[in-house]
């Protein structure tokens, strides 16, 4: 089996990180910019102002 070239990863606001919305997305596994935080300007449609979201680990998987 390949391995993973992508990880999934939440973005959420950096100002309020328990904030109802987030993102989600793609990020290389391996290399160096596996190793950097993600960071990204987006839209926040509960504040509706664009904002930095930055990463923040996946909540625990439950079944």
């Amino acid at each position: 089996m390949a391995k993973k070239t992508h990880v999934k990863v939440r973005l959420v606001p950096e100002a309020k990180p328990d904030s109802p919305f987030f993102y989600y997305v793609k990020k290389p596994a391996g290399g160096e910019k596996a190793k950097v935080k993600l960071s990204a300007k987006k839209y926040n449609p509960s504040t509706r102002k664009h904002e930095m979201f930055v990463e923040k680990k996946l909540p625990p998987h439950s079944k």
